[in-house]
């Protein structure tokens, strides 16, 4: 069966995430037959480069031969379990390893499948702790304005993005949205570093005054991604860190798009020498392979609920929680990281990135070009477009893909997420393949296009 008739079988039977269906009649779906390495291919050959690791959770390309060759071995041993009354290697190994990385400060670690569970976990074990503390009146949830925390109700209450939060504000409790250290917010000729210290002035005052209601203070650790790659340096976490100790506050790192390397350090919080008391993680953890979300705890909230009396227990629970094979595939990423030295290779690509992308920097309709982390092995970049056109994010992508490039704008934010593992060949196609695909819908003068290869 070719393109089409997969695409016509798609419409008649699946509701497609984050997308307005009836934008199909016009603007046709991807379908995908086939991955291997950094590229996708459909049903009648074409291929494309994989420049967002399909939606930011692929690390180590498609089809990696250790993490199939894990999953195989998995297979022919035990594919699932339930973790309630239960145990098993996999999550036990994983559990053990994750909280190794963390130097012991975080353990305990608590299983969903997806990035929104790890949120919903995370803010019902703080809401917890404090009512099994004796201080039940700290229930408000601070979040930074224009974050992202996943799409469940328990989520979208942290989540400051409009058009996947209001038509369900009915629904929520909302939280308390603070102002965020982004540095594109700085006004002409000021410093990020003062757009981070007024933030953290106003994070400072709002504590000062209801902190005795306030549960916890959940981040997106250097990276705002939902925000359109809003970055931002780790002093802001430091003193984020201080004042939650200063005014008993739990402070969640979600690392569920910014973790497992993305940022040029396995945590982002590695950077600000930090660690929170919850920290979720998801997308990269598997490697692309499989749902699988975490969230690991300092023992002072695990010691909380350890109790003779079930109603003090964190109850919370999904059926596949822990499920072997996902531990096992994120046991098979995590190996990755340990036989191969991959910040450094990070570092290598980057800087290859970066000198490829100077024609980009240069066009006169691009603005905030960066990088994620201080590192310099970040493998995150965004820049904006200015004066784009209607509908941009939308062109730009059909641009994109008649040059072999997946590439998914959010507004007039471009970025790149690519996995770890594209060669220069692949590195050179992405800027160029970007690069030709901008002056194309932005109206190229000619004889200005770069070679692509």
């Amino acid at each position: 069966m070719n393109n089409q008739a997969w695409l016509q079988r798609s419409l008649q039977a699946v509701w497609h995430p984050c997308t307005q269906m009836k934008r199909h009649e016009t603007f046709p779906l991807v379908p995908v037959a086939r991955a291997q390495g950094a590229w996708l291919y459909d049903f009648d050959g074409k291929r494309y480069l994989d420049g967002v690791s399909s939606w930011w959770v692929n690390l180590f390309g498609h089809g990696h031969p250790a993490i199939n060759a894990a999953l195989k071995d998995q297979l022919d041993q035990l594919e699932h379990v339930m973790l309630a009354g239960f145990t098993h290697a996999p999550v036990i190994e994983l559990s053990e390893r994750l909280s190794a990385l963390t130097g012991g400060v975080l353990g305990h670690a608590f299983y969903g499948s997806d990035g929104a569970s790890a949120t919903e976990m995370a803010l019902k074990k703080s809401f917890h702790y404090w009512r099994n503390v004796g201080q039940p009146e700290k229930t408000r949830f601070l979040h930074l304005t224009d974050s992202y925390h996943g799409e469940t109700l328990g989520a979208l209450a942290v989540t400051d993005v409009a058009l996947f939060r209001d038509t369900y504000a009915p629904l929520l409790r909302a939280g308390v949205a603070m102002p965020s250290p982004d540095r594109r917010l700085a006004s002409p000729g000021e410093a990020p570093e003062t757009v981070a210290a007024r933030a953290i002035r106003a994070m400072a005052d709002y504590l000062a005054l209801h902190h005795s209601q306030v549960a916890a203070v959940i981040v997106e650790p250097l990276v705002q991604g939902a925000a359109g790659m809003a970055m931002y340096g780790p002093w802001y976490l430091q003193q984020l860190r201080r004042l939650c100790d200063q005014y008993q506050v739990h402070l969640i790192a979600d690392e569920i798009a910014v973790g497992c390397g993305r940022t040029g350090t396995f945590f982002a919080c590695e950077q600000a020498g930090i660690w929170p008391d919850l920290l979720l993680l998801s997308k990269g953890i598997t490697g692309g392979y499989l749902p699988l979300s975490v969230v690991l705890s300092r023992d002072t909230i695990y010691q909380a609920f350890y109790h003779d009396d079930v109603s003090r227990g964190f109850l919370h629970s999904h059926s596949y929680t822990g499920n072997p094979l996902a531990c096992r595939a994120a046991l098979a990423t995590l190996s990755l990281f340990e036989q191969q030295d991959v910040f450094a290779q990070n570092r290598l690509l980057a800087a290859r990135i970066n000198h490829l992308a100077e024609p980009i920097r240069a066009l006169p309709f691009v603005r905030q070009f960066r990088q994620a982390g201080e590192t310099g092995g970040g493998m995150i970049w965004a820049f904006e477009v200015e004066d784009a056109p209607t509908g941009f994010a939308q062109l730009l992508f059909a641009a994109a893909l008649k040059r072999e490039l997946l590439l998914r704008p959010m507004g007039p934010t471009v970025y790149w997420m690519p996995p770890y593992v594209l060669t220069d060949e692949e590195a050179e196609h992405l800027v160029a393949a970007t690069h030709d695909a901008l002056l194309e819908v932005m109206g190229a003068p000619c004889g200005v296009r770069m070679k692509t290869v």
